[in-house]
């Protein structure tokens, strides 16, 4: 059985890179949530409520999205998103 403590890369099965988790921030006050729409259908409907909780709260909030689903965020995409904000949430469909 998996550690929960532990986050895998899905991306590479032969060899799954185990990362530690990060510390959650005590606060979101001050910081920038990134929101990332990975393009599936309808995944945008839940993202737009998180970004209107978020707003709601007075929490800064910078959407992205994929260009498909199907592949990884480019590389670009995610050292955008790095450089704009101190947390990710990534939504998914289905």
């Amino acid at each position: 059985m998996t550690d929960p403590s532990l986050l895998l890369d899905p991306t590479a099965e032969r060899a799954p890179a185990a990362r530690a988790r990060l510390a959650r921030p005590a606060s979101l006050d001050g910081l920038t949530v990134g929101i990332l729409d990975i393009s599936k259908a309808r995944g945008n409907v839940f993202l737009d409520r998180v970004d209107e909780l978020l707003s709601a709260r007075g929490i800064a909030v910078k959407r992205y999205r994929k260009p498909t689903f199907t592949r990884p965020a480019p590389t670009a995409l995610a050292q955008q998103i790095a450089a704009e904000c101190q947390l990710v949430i990534e939504g998914l469909a289905d």
